[in-house]
């Protein structure tokens, strides 16, 4: 990685100097409301607190909810001792807790769930029990070595409550990075997608069960899923047949939308803590039937998930995720309470390690038997490995039932920062990750793809090096205007889930990993008349497109390779290293924009478009492999 330029870290020093000025400025805020009412005093601090050091982290490219438990700490009891009222923390984190429920409800893809296929349906039902198995005997182990006994001892469920939060990934972590790469279109984005909805599901039945567990009757159990059928039930009917055409009325009004979302949520909200009240006042009997707000939140925001104006919904709410959010987890700092001993942080790393360890253990061995390729499957596992904030509502609420003692919460959550802070650095190594192990993984049986043997002397006219979305374009397109060269193409990638799609064009694929240049040799590239690297760096793993370019150049003096870049000081780069043309999306999209702006100048923008429909096949009969 090349060092930042002078700008880069002129910018990193002001944003510093910013959040230092901010915190130094806060005495003056704190005597300013001092006046206030505490529990806008408390928010207010909370707030700024977090904001001074997420402008830190965030430069210093570290998961702001880290920052947020930062600031919880350094405002709350064991640090400044400015939101001291646990009245006010309750409520904040009360606040937070349901919204984030509803806004984790709201992105519940039930539709995905069920066109997911073999590897995350199979995993997602297996994985959650699986791992609290793992949990559970890690923590025996733990006992038995003298980890940790004095934490674990007081909480009798310590056991229980451990499995259940290392089974949980960070939903707000993993999508997040995700996004931020433009990876939720790859393997391990679309499969760790799918595990997250899975463990949401399962988190769901914990969640329920959880106020049960010192008493786990069948009959009360039975009544409580009773009454969250029930409220899902009342729920969904009256989103479908009346919620949903309010919101088409009031969509137009973007704060009403906003309004209206929320109302919804804190009326199911609302009704689901008072079910019992309301049968008691219809039946004279108390049925034992409660939904617990955090449940009725959740089942609010996946009530209107799939309705033709949800997407306006959660863009709407989304504008006020943040605030919430951010409460939620100051109010976790603020809550931390001051280590009893060392065994807290020892407790802490352990529990942290536990988790990473489970992915290995687990995940990867369920993604790999379900169908998914090493590389894919150990990647994905690496990715996932982070305790959820769910596993911090988990302890959250086992405080509050009695169940765990607040030093176990504390090392549980001291465990979140260890794995949040750590996520990055796994996300970006997880290909180098993979490749380190890859012999151990070969000598205990778990094979790549076998990389097909290509016919003798079999010669190919175009070579796609990586399929992603210019690939799959372009292949769809030479389907349809050069079907003959398409049976002379040679695809290479190692996501085995597309091969099938690939073959039923008539072109070739083979597996191969672009980071391996003895795979590129083995494969025939020297034999290939146009090689293009369709895939940018952004998503490269191991090798980037001026390496790849140099290896290819040496293997196929003779070929015409084409190259895509993403920076325009990477082109020349590309062409020093063998490339013959070099493209970038940006450009060609200027380009096509630029004659476009002109025809409508000239009153000819209807010509030009249907020109343009025609000659790149824009229609809904358009089936692309990646869509």
């Amino acid at each position: 990685m090349s060092p930042p330029s002078r700008r880069g870290r002129s910018r990193v020093f002001q944003s510093v100097w910013l959040a230092v000025g901010l915190l130094l400025l806060s005495p003056v805020a704190w005597a300013a409301g001092g006046d206030m009412p505490s529990l806008v005093h408390d928010i207010g601090i909370s707030l700024l607190a977090a904001g001074a050091l997420g402008v830190i982290f965030t430069r210093l490219k570290i998961p702001s909810i880290a920052a947020f438990l930062l600031a919880g700490v350094i405002v709350g009891p064991l640090g400044l001792k400015q939101v001291t009222d646990p009245a006010n923390v309750d409520t904040i984190a009360q606040l937070g807790f349901i919204l984030l429920l509803f806004l984790i409800g709201l992105e519940i893809d039930f539709k995905k769930i069920m066109a997911s296929g073999k590897p995350i349906i199979v995993s997602g039902l297996l994985q959650f029990p699986l791992t609290i198995l793992f949990g559970f005997a890690a923590v025996k182990v733990m006992l038995w070595a003298g980890i940790g006994g004095s934490v674990l001892a007081d909480s009798p469920l310590a056991a229980l409550y451990v499995g259940v939060i290392v089974a949980c990934s960070s939903t707000l972590l993993v999508v997040k990075l995700f996004q931020e790469n433009f990876e939720l279109d790859t393997v391990p984005g679309r499969l760790s997608l799918g595990i997250l909805i899975f463990q949401d599901i399962w988190v769901i039945v914990a969640i329920l069960i959880q106020p049960n567990l010192q008493n786990p009757e069948i009959g009360m159990i039975a009544m409580s899923f009773l009454g969250i059928l029930l409220l899902t039930l009342f729920t969904v009917i009256v989103a479908l047949s009346v919620v949903g055409r309010a919101f088409s009325w009031i969509a137009k009004t973007p704060e009403m939308t906003l309004l209206g979302a929320l109302a919804w949520c804190f009326i199911v909200v609302f009704l689901g803590t008072n079910i019992d009240t309301i049968f008691e006042a219809t039946y004279g009997k108390n049925f034992h039937m409660a939904v617990g707000p955090g449940m009725a939140a959740l089942i609010a925001g996946a009530s209107i998930a799939n309705l033709p104006s949800s997407t306006e919904i959660i863009t709407k709410v989304a504008t006020v995720k943040d605030f919430f959010i951010t409460l939620f987890f100051v109010a976790l700092g603020i809550s931390i309470p001051m280590p009893e001993s060392l065994d807290v942080l020892i407790l802490a790393a352990v529990l942290a390690l536990v988790a990473i360890l489970a992915r290995q253990f687990i995940f990867f061995p369920l993604f790999y038997f379900t169908g998914v390729d090493q590389r894919n499957a150990e990647v994905s596992a690496v990715r996932l490995a982070q305790i959820s904030e769910f596993g911090l509502v988990i302890s959250f609420l086992g405080v509050k039932l009695g169940h765990l003692s607040p030093s176990l919460t504390s090392a549980v959550i001291f465990a979140f920062v260890i794995t949040a802070l750590a996520t990055p650095l796994m996300y970006g190594r997880a290909y180098d990750f993979h490749a380190k192990m890859q012999p151990l993984l070969e000598k205990l049986g778990f094979k790549a793809p076998p990389e097909l043997k290509l016919e003798e002397g079999r010669q190919y006219k175009l070579a796609l090096l990586g399929f992603h979305r210019d690939a799959s374009s372009l292949l769809y397109n030479l389907t349809q205007n050069d079907p003959e060269l398409v049976h002379d193409t040679l695809v290479v990638d190692f996501n085995v889930a597309l091969h099938g799609g690939i073959k039923e064009t008539g072109a070739t694929v083979k597996y191969g990993d672009l980071a391996n240049p003895e795979t590129l040799h083995h494969l025939g590239l020297n034999r290939c008349q146009v090689i293009v690297c369709t895939i940018p760096d952004d998503l490269l793993r191991g090798i980037d497109n001026r390496a790849l370019v140099h290896v290819v150049r040496e293997m196929a003096p003779q070929a015409a390779i084409i190259s895509n870049a993403i920076a325009i000081d990477e082109v020349n780069a590309l062409y020093e290293a063998g490339a013959d043309y070099v493209y970038l999306n940006r450009f060609e999209a200027a380009w096509t924009l630029q004659r476009a702006i002109q025809s409508g100048i000239e009153q000819q923008i209807d010509v030009f478009r249907n020109e343009r429909q025609s000659r790149n096949h824009y229609s809904p009969d358009r089936k692309e492999i990646l869509g």
